[in-house]
């Protein structure tokens, strides 16, 4: 299973329920790297998306603590055993955990690869990041890209669990 995440040099991910930075080179590679995959999520992020629907062209598992949470055209699971169950299903390869905070860190140890992009600024405001990855247990495995995305430095990188 993969995660895939934009972090800030401070390891930020968002700041009430938003992303930190507008960037539409990063939205595309978003995009072309989880179309046809399946995400899973908290609910909070899903209820962030435009309208609060899933993505299109994905299989979209979110997380939820409340049983009664329900998510037209996506699949609702409450607890981590039923969301194995259902991730059982799947390829574990077009798995990709988009967050938020508290799924990535849940899900983290069950991930093999992290797909991060990460910006060269610190946000002005953010309440919710991401796990640092540790070097004794991650590896930079390769950097897909470098470029600027709307004023901002952008790298892609793929990490590998070792």
């Amino acid at each position: 299973m993969k995660l895939i995440v934009v972090v800030d040099k401070e390891w930020n991910i968002g700041n009430d329920g938003s992303l930190l930075f507008r960037l539409p080179l990063d939205m595309k590679f978003f995009r072309t790297q989880t179309s046809d995959k399946v995400v899973v999520m908290g609910r909070k992020t899903l209820e962030s998306f435009p309208n609060g629907k899933p993505l299109k062209n994905r299989v979209n598992i979110v997380l939820s603590r409340n049983k009664e949470y329900s998510a037209e055209g996506a699949i609702v699971v409450s607890d981590t055993d039923k969301l194995r169950e259902v991730l059982a299903e799947y390829n574990s390869e077009d798995i990709y955990v988009i967050g938020g905070e508290s799924v990535y860190r849940l899900l983290l140890p069950l991930c093999d690869t992290a797909v991060i992009t990460h910006v060269d600024a610190v946000a002005e405001k953010a309440n919710k990041k991401f796990p640092a990855l540790s070097e004794d247990e991650w590896k930079l495995a390769e950097v897909l890209d470098e470029t600027e995305d709307n004023g901002y430095n952008v790298k892609w990188c793929v990490y590998k669990r070792v």
